[in-house]
Formats: C-alpha cells, sequence, structure tokens
C-alpha cells in the first residue's frame, strides 16, 4: 500500500497513510473495537462508489444511474440477512451509534424513558449518556453489573424496570466480556411492556458465526457496528422483524442521515460475503479462544479480571488490586511504547477519572485475523504483564518492544 496516485498530489496525506499502514503492521492492534478488514473490503470502500448520490433505496432513488449503488446495496442486504437470519436489514447507518439514533427516532418520542447498563460498567456512550444526544433527548435510567461478580445483575435490572417503568430497555455492551441472556432481558421488557433493543457493535461478527448467542428474533431491533469482530465495511446496521420495516428504514433516511456511503455499504457487502465462508465460524472461534488464553495468563499473573474472564473478543482488566498505582491511562501509555495497543478503560465501581480510569480493556480480533493462536496470546498476556510491573523501566520496555517486533514480523499484515 503505497498510495502513489495520493502522493501524486499530496505528500503529506499520502505521508500519513504510509504512515499508519506501517503503524498498523508494526504494532498489536489489540483495541477491542478495532480489526483489520481484507484487501477486498478495502478495495471496495475506495472504490468509484464513492462519487454516487443514492438517496433513498433500492428501486426507489432520488437520483438517476442507481443500477449499481442498488445492485450492492441488495446484495449487503441479502448477506446480512442470511448472516443473522434477520427478517429485515438496513445497512445504510454510517455508525452503529447512528443505527441506534434511527432505531429511537423511529419508536420513541422525545422525554421517553430509557434503561440502560451504566457507561462505568460496561455501556456505551449512544445508551444514554448526558454528554450523548440520548442522554439529552430521553429520560434515562441504568442498571449494573454486580459488584462482585462483574456479571450482569438480571433480578437488579427487573427491580429497576419496574419501578422506572421505561419505553425502551438497551442491552448489549461495549466493555462486558460474558455472554449475554437475551431471552431474559427480553422478559424483563415483556414484563413493563418496553421495546427492548439489543446492541451488538461489538460482537457481531461473534453472534453471526454462532459463537455468541444471538439477540435476532428475541428483541424487538438489533443494532451493530459492521467493522469489529464481523470485519466488513465501516460502519452500522439495523435489524428487525418485517413490521418494523418501513419505521425503521424512515427513520435512517430521511430521519437521521441523507445520501448513504455506498462505498461504504460495498465494503459491507463483501466483508458479509467473507463471513458467509466456513473459515470465518474457525476465525471468531479462535478470537474467543485467544481472549480466554490472554485473559488466563493475565490472572496467572495476578491481575484481576472483571468476572472473572471472557466468553468473547475482550478482557476487561482492574488494576486497583494488583497494581493499585498504576491509572489505566498511565498502563496504556507505556504498553504504547513498546508496540503494543491498547486502550485504558472505566471497570465497575470506579473511582478514577473517566479520562484517567482504573482498568484496561484488551480484545483479540485483529491478532486473531494476523494469526495469531493461543501460545502467541499468552506470551502477549506474559509481556503485558512485564510492563504493567515496571513501566519506567526503560530496559524492560525496549525488549518488549523488540519481541513486539519479532512477533508483528512472523504475523505480517497487508504484505
Amino acid at each position: 500500500m503505497e498510495f502513489s496516485h495520493v502522493r501524486a498530489v499530496d505528500e503529506a496525506v499520502a505521508d500519513a497513510l504510509v504512515g499508519e499502514t506501517d503503524r498498523q503492521r508494526n504494532t498489536l492492534s489489540m483495541i477491542a473495537s478495532e480489526n483489520h478488514a481484507s484487501r477486498a473490503v478495502i478495495e471496495a470502500q475506495g472504490s468509484t462508489l464513492t462519487n454516487k448520490y443514492a438517496e433513498g433505496y433500492p428501486g426507489e432513488r432520488y437520483y438517476a444511474g442507481c443500477a449499481y449503488a442498488d445492485a450492492v446495496e441488495e446484495l449487503a442486504i441479502e448477506r446480512a440477512r442470511e448472516l443473522w437470519g434477520a427478517e429485515h436489514v438496513n445497512v445504510q447507518p454510517h455508525s452503529g451509534s447512528q443505527a441506534n439514533m434511527a432505531v429511537y427516532l423511529a419508536m420513541l418520542d422525545p422525554g421517553d424513558r430509557i434503561l440502560s447498563l451504566e457507561l462505568e460498567h460496561g455501556g456505551h456512550l449512544s445508551h444514554g449518556h448526558p454528554a450523548n444526544f440520548a442522554g439529552q433527548l430521553y429520560e434515562v435510567e441504568q442498571y449494573r453489573v454486580d459488584p462482585e461478580t462483574g456479571y450482569l445483575d438480571y433480578e437488579n435490572l427487573a427491580d429497576i424496570a419496574d419501578e422506572f417503568d421505561p419505553d425502551a430497555i438497551v442491552s448489549g455492551f461495549s466493555a462486558y466480556p460474558r455472554q449475554v441472556d437475551w431471552e431474559r432481558i427480553d422478559a424483563v421488557a415483556d414484563a413493563v411492556d418496553a421495546y427492548h433493543i439489543a446492541d451488538i457493535a461489538h460482537i457481531t461478527g461473534l453472534v453471526a458465526a454462532g459463537v455468541h448467542p444471538s439477540p435476532v428474533g428475541i428483541a424487538d431491533f438489533v443494532t451493530g457496528s459492521t467493522h469489529k469482530t464481523i470485519r466488513a465495511g465501516r460502519g452500522g446496521i439495523i435489524m428487525c422483524d418485517a413490521e418494523h420495516a418501513d419505521a425503521i428504514d424512515n427513520a435512517v433516511f430521511p430521519g437521521v442521515q441523507g445520501g448513504p456511503l455506498m462505498h461504504n455499504i460495498a465494503g459491507k457487502a463483501v466483508g458479509f460475503g467473507e463471513a458467509l465462508e466456513p473459515v470465518f465460524t474457525e476465525y471468531a472461534e479462535r478470537v474467543v479462544a485467544n481472549a480466554r488464553a490472554l485473559g488466563g495468563t493475565l490472572a496467572d499473573h495476578g491481575l484481576s479480571l472483571v468476572s472473572g474472564g471472557t466468553d468473547t473478543h475482550l478482557v476487561l482488566v482492574d488494576l486497583r488490586d494488583s497494581h493499585p498505582d498504576l491509572s489505566g491511562g498511565d498502563a496504556e501509555a507505556a504498553l504504547e511504547q513498546t508496540g503494543i495497543v491498547l486502550n485504558a478503560n472505566t471497570v465497575p465501581g470506579e473511582t478514577r477519572s473517566p479520562f484517567d480510569p482504573s482498568g484496561i480493556r484488551a480484545g483479540t480480533a485483529a491478532l486473531t485475523t494476523r494469526g495469531f493462536d493461543e501460545d502467541a496470546m499468552r506470551e502477549v498476556g506474559d509481556l503485558i504483564v512485564r510492563i504493567l510491573d515496571a513501566p519506567d523501566d526503560d530496559a524492560i520496555i525496549e525488549a518488549v518492544a523488540d519481541r513486539v517486533d519479532e512477533l508483528c514480523a512472523a504475523h505480517p499484515l497487508y504484505d
């Protein structure tokens, strides 16, 4: 990826693109919301469809010349329906957050009540945080994980729902490492006559591959991202029963968006096609196995894992017991010096600022794409602990960085 056409007209941007490609090749991406798309997905996203306005939906566009745009969007829809078993799919949301916005717009009125997981317990901004549109337009109450176990407290959720009487309950999370009992949450929603919105942004690929239970056909609406564990074109998706199809489509366009990003939808179509191949199921299984290997290694070194482990692609580490003087932000910065890239993250019962919290979150989707197996992930866990134990030791930082270089070379990316 030399970006020769960009370089011919813009050296500065070309330098940045080459630099970013090299950064990805030469570091270990462990941010749980990131992955490495295939060259095919990247090529589709960089295609001439970036030139095409296609407001509306296939067969009902506001502009002429949409035959190929229609074909691509229909392919993305058909493949998504096959992957997740949904009756109706909208592939136009620009992101998972905009997918959530569209569902809220379609089904709720300003001032209606949303019940969602608290951010520091693993929720997401778009589920009702006061800094986000959802928290500003709707009345929000939040449920939590059990402080002792780190697991979702379904009884507490039911008690809060009974008292709060929400119009919608949001499930699905950004930093919760365990499987979700969608049916149990749906029963709570039914009991209080609320919509159930399942946000599977992080686990779209795990659900598609059948390594995590699916909320499709259980929740009223399922939203998600299309670039994380599913490894397709960047954006969002909404799935629902046919009875809500018109309301959802109208909420996406013209409700919250104008013309769809057809080049991104092409990337979604290609990525969904890749996910329909049997090898993708093997990939998703390895993602979870690798996360368990990583988490087990960290735990063996004395680190505290929220909920004690993981069923998904991520581990959430609470540093307060093992490294009480090391913040998540300082841990993130020290690890990045070695080429291990993950993120500081809040943990249940957070006692620090959310801008420099007490935990770190690490994911295995991108490293699994590069071919890392469980033994390699255990070694990565050992390297992480070496840095956490001595974040200011230049000799250890240099030694770990050298080993990261060797691991990157052994698992090449975009060669």
